[in-house]
């Protein structure tokens, strides 16, 4: 709030409310409530509409889902048909032989049911039958990604280190990396001040603007 005024810009709410198994009743309206007694008043959101909206991520799934379908069209990103079992067992198989934590990656796509690894007809079946997937980023091998941290100053993190990350979950809706590049697309946002945790997502965030 203190910097979109400095600036001179303008200061948005957006309900990131995409996580639906972490959905608490009445917890969005206790968030504009307690804002609003701080006195820290959005300029858009919710309560004061804006020409971006809708403000509630649950509500523009519809977007995301046609954002990361133009990403597998263009091979940017993939089905990938796995189930949780079958992620944990692969996981348990690398911790047997003795290797580091594996990533769901360049290296384990082949290894994987998705649409790398199955024949398109396959994949097309696969959809038809309606079989549970997600989308997934298809993150390069051998790149480095340079990150100019105000805090930390230059940050490079290379993409062995990132894995292919869930873009649409099974149930339809987006994570927060594939929705919040969107929207700070669509929505024209220049500055998000966000905690130190999500550095290490950053190069993701990165080669979706690149991919996009």
């Amino acid at each position: 709030y203190l910097f979109a005024k400095k600036q001179g810009g303008t200061f948005v709410l957006r309900i990131e409310d995409t996580d639906r198994s972490r959905y608490v009743e009445g917890a969005t309206e206790n968030l504009i409530s307690s804002l609003n007694w701080a006195g820290l008043v959005p300029d858009e959101g919710p309560e004061q509409g804006g020409e971006f909206g809708p403000y509630f991520q649950s509500e523009r799934t519809h977007i995301y889902i046609e954002y990361a379908k133009k990403l597998v069209d263009q091979g940017l990103a993939y089905y990938a048909f796995d189930t949780a079992e079958e992620i944990e067992t692969m996981r348990e198989n690398a911790r047997a032989a003795g290797e580091p934590p594996p990533r769901y990656g360049g290296s384990m796509r082949p290894k994987m049911r998705n649409s790398f690894s199955l024949p398109s007809d396959k994949v097309k079946a696969l959809l038809d039958t309606g079989e549970p997937h997600v989308i997934r980023l298809a993150i390069p091998e051998d790149r480095k990604f340079d990150i100019d941290d105000v805090v930390r100053g230059r940050v490079t993190i290379h993409s062995s280190q990132v894995d292919d990350q869930v873009l649409i979950k099974s149930d339809g809706f987006p994570t927060y990396h594939l929705a919040n590049v969107v929207d700070d697309h669509l929505m024209q946002i220049t500055h998000v001040i966000r905690g130190e945790e999500w550095l290490s997502s950053v190069p993701k965030h990165l080669y979706l603007y690149e991919c996009f």
